[in-house]
């Protein structure tokens, strides 16, 4: 499996990201290795397009092919991709509070928990549009996992109109580049590809 399964927090610390970006509340004891060699421009843009790898939890190969999607859209291939990112469903669960990690998130919806538009959806990678509302199943929202969300205050995104009295969310419009609060510089992914 060439999907990052480690300790989260030794990774984060290597990509540079804080833990609270993954849904993490823990900060690492340990200090970070001073590193006294100067990265090549490879080596900044391998590392940035790792960091986002490991960020949305995706293999190289799911990676790579959204990548290639995205340049073939209108507008710039690197803001398209973060934004293919941020519309699959198990991001936009992670979103909505329905997990804390995206981790989770994805094993929510492979566990069929998740419903859009009213049908049955356990594929986390799905891609949805504006317009697309994700409830929690009827027989879900009974588990203590769900029921305990009904006195907690979630905040979501712009983009996301969340019912908690319904356990769920609409997407009210596609996330811009601004929405996504990331410290991404996609432009250093599109020159990896671009080699």
């Amino acid at each position: 499996m060439s999907r990052e399964r480690g300790p989260v927090l030794k990774k984060a610390r290597t990509y540079g990201i804080e833990p609270q970006y993954l849904g993490v509340n823990k900060k690492s004891k340990r200090h970070p290795a001073q590193s006294r060699r100067k990265k090549s421009e490879y080596g900044v843009q391998l590392t940035e397009k790792q960091k986002v790898r490991f960020t949305y939890g995706l293999s190289e190969t799911q990676f790579r092919n959204l990548f290639e999607k995205a340049s073939k859209r209108a507008g710039g291939a690197g803001e398209n991709l973060l934004i293919m990112l941020e519309s699959r469903l198990d991001n936009v669960v992670f979103r909505m509070g329905f997990a804390a990690t995206r981790r989770e998130a994805r094993q929510l919806v492979n566990h069929g928990h998740f419903q859009v538009n009213g049908k049955k959806a356990d594929i986390p990678s799905m891609e949805l549009k504006a317009g697309d509302v994700v409830s929690v199943k009827a027989r879900s929202q009974a588990s203590p996992k769900f029921s305990e969300l009904k006195d907690m205050i979630i905040t979501t995104p712009a983009w996301i109109d969340l019912n908690l009295d319904k356990f769920e969310g609409k997407i009210t419009r596609l996330p811009a580049r601004e929405d996504i609060d990331l410290p991404i510089e996609e432009h250093y992914i599109v020159e990896f590809y671009s080699r």
